[in-house]
């Protein structure tokens, strides 16, 4: 399949280009939310507006009312949300979430409030500083009719305003997904400020009751159901990363043309402009890396998963090479808080861990390949 957008993706991508630009622009979106310290981190008002303009159903099936469209389409959406900022919901709710609940009872009960842009949902995987989803201890112990969690989560991101929790924890059989209900007895919810300004949670289960229900799939079969989840993730993250790196590079090389030094503008000297030369075609690869992992899943290809890993690391060395190169040549402005660059900066520090850092996946592509 060739690395470029047919007619119908372009014309999702210029509405996506237009709506992000006009309406969830850095000064009226994420420094208003910061500023006022908003607990959510997002405004869902704009949330509404994604379901309006269908952003929230791209990978919802026709079947549930929704665009029966793939990862692809969702990547599309996810680089214009990195150009901007733009703090939404829509990379954990409207992809990885609704990955998770394809095909089974949940979706029936939760679909429609994320297509009407009223239902936010988060993912509780990561237990540790790090992401490693092969090493969850959170118990799950068969209690009546149901399981009894007991555990706790960190890095759950919009967890402090999510109406519903997708959870992983091992039961006897092995790791199984929950769908847990924000007012559940014995959940608790600490609402973090990340880096970013997001807001992530610590959630501790403290025997939180739940119903036989509640299972995603079937017990000691959420390995293979959170495989899933994870690529929607990781590509979705690749591909806000590309546009984050893409934006930041726009914003340097236009401070380049401005900027003047020695009577001379800075664009000028050979040593920026090489460099400059470099972050596009690393920021060009990258993208292509993410658009084929996104391909891949949506063909439910054998290959996806490694390819998944490969966008996500280069994704995130390509962007942070592009914040870290854009707060350099801005000089010692680009430290200060009234230039966007620095933004830029702290959004990829948050996305490089979310699902895993660029080390994380070239081990897990190593191990996949036999070494």
């Amino acid at each position: 399949m060739p690395l470029y957008f047919n007619d119908d993706q372009n014309m999702l991508r210029d509405t996506a280009r237009e709506f992000m630009a006009a309406e969830g622009a850095i000064a009226g979106q994420l420094r208003h939310w910061r500023d006022i310290g908003c607990k959510d981190g997002f405004g869902h008002g704009l949330w509404k507006q994604f379901a309006e303009l269908g952003f929230t159903g791209i990978l919802i099936p026709e079947a549930d009312g929704g665009l029966g469209l793939g990862h692809v389409e969702a990547g599309i959406v996810l680089e214009e949300i990195g150009r901007n900022l733009t703090p939404s919901p829509f990379l954990i709710t409207a992809v990885a979430i609704v990955e998770a609940l394809k095909g089974t009872p949940h979706g029936a009960r939760w679909f429609s409030g994320i297509l009407a842009g009223e239902t936010v949902a988060a993912l509780a995987v990561d237990e540790g500083r790090k992401h490693r989803p092969e090493e969850i201890e959170m118990r799950a112990e068969r209690s009546g009719n149901g399981f009894r969690l007991s555990g706790s989560k960190q890095f759950v991101v919009q967890g402090a305003s999510a109406d519903l929790i997708v959870v992983a924890a091992r039961a006897e059989e092995g790791v199984t997904l929950f769908a847990v209900e924000k007012a559940a007895k014995g959940l608790e919810t600490e609402g973090v400020r990340l880096v970013d300004s997001s807001i992530g949670a610590r959630m501790e289960f403290r025997d939180v009751e739940v119903d036989s229900d509640a299972v995603i799939g079937e017990v000691g079969g959420g390995e293979a159901v959170l495989g899933r989840v994870l690529n929607a993730g990781r590509a979705g993250a690749a591909a806000e990363m590309v546009g984050l790196g893409s934006q930041a590079m726009a914003m340097t090389v236009d401070y380049l043309k401005q900027r003047k030094q020695f009577g001379r503008l800075i664009g000028e000297f050979q040593a920026l402009q090489h460099r400059s030369a470099h972050l596009y075609s690393e920021l060009e690869i990258a993208r292509a890396a993410a658009l084929k992992a996104q391909q891949l899943l949506d063909e439910e290809s054998d290959e996806a998963e490694a390819m998944v890993s490969v966008a996500k690391a280069k994704a995130g060395a390509a962007s942070r090479l592009a914040v870290q190169e854009g707060v350099q040549m801005h000089g010692g402005i680009g430290m200060t808080d009234e230039y966007d660059i620095g933004l830029y900066m702290k959004r990829d520090r948050v996305l490089n861990e979310l699902f895993g850092d660029a080390a994380y996946h070239a081990d897990r592509l190593a191990r996949m390949r036999g070494y």
